[in-house]
């Protein structure tokens, strides 16, 4: 049987972190699919549709990613989809606090979709989305922490 990840997140924007999730995650994985979702507790700085293109992009020779968007529940999505896993990154404890309440409450809504952690590797663990996003704002240089171009 197929090993299908589920890999979801915000991606506003998507990170040289996150690339190498995914990367990694193929080790692990027969199929990787990256999952835009909608955030509701949080307001796009990236459009929706630039980050896909751009994900869609840095992964576009390899056949084994895909890319969806989607605004319903991540296990619910996960499940549309045929995945029996969902893929996460942890870059420290606070992440792992999160990931773990989400993870717990996945597992209740479908029994059958284990959550898999990976450890960030540490000199990607400084980034994240939140990070570049105020760099970009203020007019810094993003291109070191993702793994596309983007104005």
């Amino acid at each position: 049987m197929k090993k299908v990840a589920f890999f979801p997140g915000s991606f506003d924007p998507f990170t040289k972190g996150h690339a190498d999730i995914v990367e990694r995650g193929l080790r692990l994985f027969d199929e990787i699919i990256i999952g835009i979702g909608t955030n509701t507790n949080k307001k796009r700085y990236f459009e929706i549709d630039v980050i896909e293109r751009e994900i869609r992009g840095a992964f576009k020779d390899d056949p084994r990613i895909s890319i969806v968007n989607y605004d319903d529940l991540t296990a619910s999505v996960a499940k549309k989809y045929g995945a029996q896993f969902i893929l996460r990154g942890l870059r420290n404890t606070t992440d792992f606090e999160y990931e773990n309440t989400i993870s717990q409450v996945n597992r209740q809504l479908a029994k059958d979709l284990e959550t898999v952690f990976l450890i960030t590797a540490p000199e990607l663990a400084p980034i994240s989305s939140t990070i570049v996003r105020e760099l970009h704002k203020f007019g810094a240089d993003i291109t070191p922490y993702i793994p596309y171009k983007i104005e």
